[in-house]
């Protein structure tokens, strides 16, 4: 609430302020306008006088753009005496402004006799035909402003130092902002992991100290199977435990700024093998069915072998936890002249659009409908991701809700099959 009532602050305090800076920029054009015609009217009745006629009346300015004004002035026009005035009528005016002129000749429907006229520099010889004519008057001059806007402009000063600083405000509120909903995010995501942390840890802590308690029974001597069976579940379930921490600090550990990897040419059929042959589908209490299609042709790489394996656990991990009670895991590799591919696909519970671009990101979990339904930190994709950058593989991922996911490692070929 506090975040929306600031933004809706600061949207108010833009809105008005470009009102009342467009309000300013109106005024002064406005201004503007009304000193250039005054100046045009007092020269349109001195080249009258100077003709030697009366002067008219009637008001011989028009404008007929935002920086173009003709005037009508119903006799020969001199264009030297024309330039004269122009500078001592807009000068009285203080319109320190460039300007460009030029004098309609009714004989060849032109404009000619034109100029551009700088206050810093000489005048600079213009092409006539750029000035629009006045179908109505066979007698006028017509002026224009170029610059007229930049001018304008510079005459905000005061409401550009204003603007820069509601500019400058605005900035950093939207960065306050940033930072109040990423801790926010951070702050949940710190809890969430606290609480699975607290479950992962309780569960085996508990079930090793109830056991603990039955194997210190004297009666328990005499019962061999039964002692066994406890020692059993020690062991169980203290490495359970064990591969919790080996977890956490695979993430920690990749996280560095210079993740030191000890590179060296592995068989990925055979670390695939390996991994499928010593995946224990009872310690998740389901039924598994896995399918290995390993036909890539050039199947040597360049890599970490600790890591390399951690991270084909971690995908098959994940494949068997986010599936359903029966589960069907199919582990590929294939190659072209490019690349080798391995990949993990399950027939789970899939990801939505809108999942797949949050599932590399530190302890984001899939919701499940109860966050203790699907078991772990939401470190393992994290982990598996730093490692592909690391190598400078590629990692790509495609799910579909309620059918399953499939995640990809893309492998640039280092040598040539052995």
């Amino acid at each position: 609430m506090v975040v929306l009532l600031g933004a809706l602050s600061v949207i108010g305090i833009i809105s008005a302020q470009v009102f009342w800076v467009q309000k300013a920029y109106a005024f002064e054009e406005r201004e503007f306008n009304q000193k250039v015609q005054s100046a045009l009217t007092v020269v349109s009745e001195k080249l009258t006088e100077y003709n030697g006629h009366n002067a008219n009346h009637a008001n011989p300015v028009q404008q007929l753009g935002s920086d173009y004004f003709v005037v009508n002035v119903q006799d020969f026009i001199n264009e030297h005496v024309l330039e004269y005035y122009l500078s001592k009528e807009l000068d009285y005016q203080h319109i320190e402004i460039e300007y460009e002129y030029a004098i309609y000749d009714c004989s060849s429907d032109q404009m000619v006799s034109g100029a551009f006229v700088e206050k810093s520099a000489k005048p600079v010889e213009i092409d006539p035909a750029d000035m629009p004519k006045a179908k109505e008057y066979l007698y006028y001059f017509g002026v224009r402003f170029p610059t007229k806007n930049k001018y304008l402009r510079a005459s905000l000063g005061p409401w550009t130092f204003t603007t820069f600083l509601v500019f400058i405000a605005t900035i950093f509120f939207s960065y306050s902002i940033f930072i109040i909903l990423r801790q926010k995010r951070l702050s949940e995501v710190q809890r969430d992991f606290i609480n699975n942390m607290t479950h992962e840890f309780k569960t085996p802590i508990s079930t090793i100290a109830i056991s603990s308690r039955v194997l210190s029974e004297d009666e328990i001597k005499d019962e061999p199977e039964r002692l066994k069976s406890y020692a059993n579940i020690i062991a169980d379930e203290a490495q359970r435990l064990n591969t919790q921490v080996e977890k956490v600090l695979q993430v920690a550990h990749s996280e560095k700024d210079e993740l030191s990897l000890k590179k060296e040419w592995l068989d990925v059929h055979e670390v695939l093998e390996t991994a499928l042959n010593k995946l224990n589908l009872k310690s998740y209490g389901t039924d598994a069915e896995i399918i290995s299609e390993l036909s890539a042709s050039s199947r040597f790489i360049e890599a970490d072998r600790t890591h390399f394996i951690n991270v084909i656990w971690n995908l098959l991990d994940n494949a068997v936890k986010y599936s359903r009670e029966h589960v069907s895991i199919r582990v590929r590799t294939s190659d072209d002249e490019k690349l080798l591919r391995v990949s993990v696909k399950d027939t789970g519970i899939g990801m939505a659009p809108d999942q797949l671009s949050k599932i590399f990101h530190k302890f984001y979990r899939v919701p499940t409908g109860n966050v203790h339904d699907v078991k772990g930190f939401g470190l393992g994709l994290h982990y598996v991701k730093n490692i592909a950058a690391a190598h400078k593989w590629k990692l790509d991922c495609t799910s579909t809700l309620g059918e399953g996911s499939e995640f990809t490692l893309l492998i640039p070929h280092a040598k040539p099959n052995l």
